[in-house]
């Protein structure tokens, strides 16, 4: 979707400035809202791509006031209500109204759980390849109301496929349904002043991949 999370090519707000040996977390609430984040979503509930969609519903003026881990924090408990796990008004009273039918993972399964955790990769042979290194392909101006994985910047420009990578998960299609479509992904690269005009410099070049649905031959 369009939201305030695709800051990709973005004016306004200021260089990237990168914090000297950063730590993973700043606040013990950030590590508790991570481990959350990993505890409730091995419930089978959602996937990582609907995960990624509910952070995106968050209002613009809030996800621009607030940190990374707020925004996991934001995601988990819309899901958790929309998926029926808590209501409403116990995130609002921070009180439990009845008993739930969740069966808690346990601090000693947790390495096996994520070991046997699914990647996004599938098998190359559920899905024929449309494009091959080399080609040029011109990216789809799409915009969806629900997740894509395609921003913004990089919308009806052409590129190079540079390689294949294999067959994944159509994370556009695991947000919206949960379903596992087998789709190619691309590493394309733009030349700097496809994307960002002739000002940009002429040895500049992004590489971005891309699920085969959004490009067509350029």
């Amino acid at each position: 979707m369009n939201g305030m999370h695709d800051l990709g090519g973005m004016h306004g707000f200021g260089p990237v400035d990168p914090e000297p040996n950063e730590p993973v977390f700043h606040h013990e609430w950030e590590r508790r809202a991570f481990a959350l984040n990993l505890a409730t979503g091995f419930l089978g509930r959602w996937n990582i791509d609907m995960g990624r969609y509910a952070r995106e519903h968050m209002p613009p003026a809030a996800y621009l006031a607030t940190t990374y881990y707020e925004h996991w924090l934001y995601g988990l408990e819309r899901l958790l209500v929309e998926t029926g796990l808590v209501a409403a008004t116990e995130l609002e009273t921070m009180r439990r109204l009845g008993p739930g039918p969740v069966k808690a993972l346990g601090p000693a399964d947790v390495p096996k759980a994520l070991r046997n955790r699914r990647a996004a990769r599938m098998e190359d042979h559920l899905a024929a390849p449309r494009f091959k290194a080399g080609d040029r392909v011109r990216t789809k101006n799409l915009h969806p109301t629900g997740h894509t994985r395609l921003p913004r910047y990089a919308r009806d420009k052409v590129g190079v496929i540079d390689r294949d990578h294999g067959v994944f998960i159509f994370a556009d299609a695991h947000a919206a349904t949960g379903e596992k479509v087998p789709q190619h992904c691309y590493a394309v690269r733009f030349e700097g002043r496809e994307l960002w005009g002739p000002d940009a410099g002429p040895r500049d070049a992004v590489f971005v991949d891309c699920f085969e649905p959004y490009l067509e031959p350029a």
